[in-house]
């Protein structure tokens, strides 16, 4: 085991692997380019809604063990909060219909056989449409795969499976929805239980992260980018790292988890492989309290929008594979009116789904990740690398490497561990 390991980026797959190697004795440098760790899973505060606001909106469901398992080891379990049963509230904005899709907590899907617990005018044999994805192929979509129509597929699978996989379910990579199908099988209905970060990104992930790691010894260093990365060939060995600040040599007992972008990683590591086609998300926060009894998250049909958030006192919106907002002209940060535009639709949405007054619009902010996610579609994941590479001192981090998972909180999190531990 090395004595010292450099781990190049402070967001979740970074945290997490200096977290599993110092809890096994490691000694640890964590490198962060930013002025801020967390990379696209935090908090920032935002002057114009005079608040601290989350990066996205991320929802954590209970059978991600490896998230659970990471927000106990930091001591932030109780930052996540959601509702006790395992259950997801759905409206269809067009037809102004409200339904509760409310999951059996056993492995035997009871809920299916109840026709005031399944999706509203969906039969039993409807949900046998899902068995030819647990034996999907790899390099084939989910339209190769299955059918994806009827009410179904519009009520419960398109949306659930474009919130995890951030692209058109249709074209996504049938081989990664299916992971998502068996880990719910095999832990049953409660691993479906929606969860939240109850004072943001920051306070449940990041923060308890950076003290438990300052406590333990590992050295800091924000607003650090690595330039460049000096290889031994003939070893097959990091042999120095170069930051702003200098060079670092490695010694022989010294080792580097490269937790970046993909496409920062393709610049410092010759012939890398990563996933080239990216997809947007966009969330629109809103200043506005939510009225009581609102049950969120919620899964917004045939909106703008497609999921609704609520905080003590703000409403949020989230969009996936937001790219579709381009060819409204929507999608551009720079255009006020077309931001404007794009709120006051977002506002629309969310003022249906809270039975609240579309005028006046609250304040609001929009956060636009332009490549918040790998397009999860089968030529992507057959270009996602794994985490070992060829130098014996350097693994790679992140969830856009070969996790078996979309690029999601469990992937980044199961990702960093992996890393420390190939080392």
């Amino acid at each position: 085991m090395p004595r010292l390991v450099h781990v190049i980026g402070a967001g979740l797959a970074g945290l997490a692997a200096a977290l599993r190697l110092q809890r096994r004795g490691v000694q640890v440098a964590l490198h962060e380019a930013a002025s801020q760790a967390g990379g696209r899973c935090r908090s920032y505060y935002d002057r114009t809604l005079a608040a601290a606001l989350d990066s996205g909106n991320h929802l954590v469901l209970a059978g991600h063990e490896a998230t659970l398992d990471y927000v106990r080891a930091i001591g932030a379990a109780d930052e996540l909060t959601g509702p006790s049963e395992p259950a997801f509230a759905f409206m269809d904005l067009a037809a102004r219909s409200r339904w509760t899709v409310r999951f059996s907590r056993s492995r035997v899907p009871f809920w299916i056989g109840d026709a005031h617990a399944r999706v509203p005018d969906t039969r039993v044999s409807d949900y046998l449409a899902l068995l030819p994805l647990l034996f999907a192929k790899p390099g084939r979509t989910m339209a190769q795969t299955m059918r994806c129509d009827g009410p179904l597929w519009d009520r419960l699978l398109r949306p659930l499976f474009l919130a995890a996989l951030n692209v058109e379910p249709r074209e996504a990579s049938a081989e990664l929805a299916a992971s998502l199908l068996r880990d719910v099988l095999s832990a049953g209905g409660e691993a479906f239980r929606p969860l939240v970060a109850r004072n943001g990104l920051s306070s449940a992930f990041v923060d308890p992260a950076l003290r438990m790691l300052q406590h333990g010894g590992a050295a800091i260093r924000l607003d650090a980018p690595l330039r460049a990365i000096e290889y031994d060939d003939a070893a097959h060995r990091v042999a120095a790292l170069d930051f702003d600040s200098g060079r670092v040599r490695l010694s022989a007992d010294e080792a580097v988890v490269l937790a970046v972008p993909a496409a920062a990683a393709a610049a410092l590591v010759p012939a890398l492989q990563t996933p080239q086609r990216h997809t947007a998300i966009v969330t629109v926060h809103f200043a506005v309290a939510p009225p009581p009894g609102l049950t969120t998250p919620m899964t917004l049909v045939n909106g703008t929008a497609g999921w609704l958030f609520a905080g003590t006192d703000r409403m949020s919106a989230t969009i996936h594979d937001a790219a579709s907002l381009n060819a409204a002209g929507l999608l551009d940060p720079l255009d006020v009116q077309a931001c404007e535009a794009l709120a006051r639709r977002v506002w629309a949405d969310l003022a249906g789904a809270a039975s609240l007054p579309a005028e006046p619009l609250p304040a609001w902010q929009i956060a636009h990740e332009a490549q918040a996610t790998f397009a999860a579609v089968p030529q992507e994941e057959l270009r996602r690398p794994a985490a070992r590479t060829r130098w014996t001192n350097l693994t790679l981090a992140g969830d856009w490497t070969a996790t078996g998972l979309p690029a999601t909180i469990e992937g980044a999190i199961r990702s960093g561990r992996k890393a420390a531990d190939l080392l």
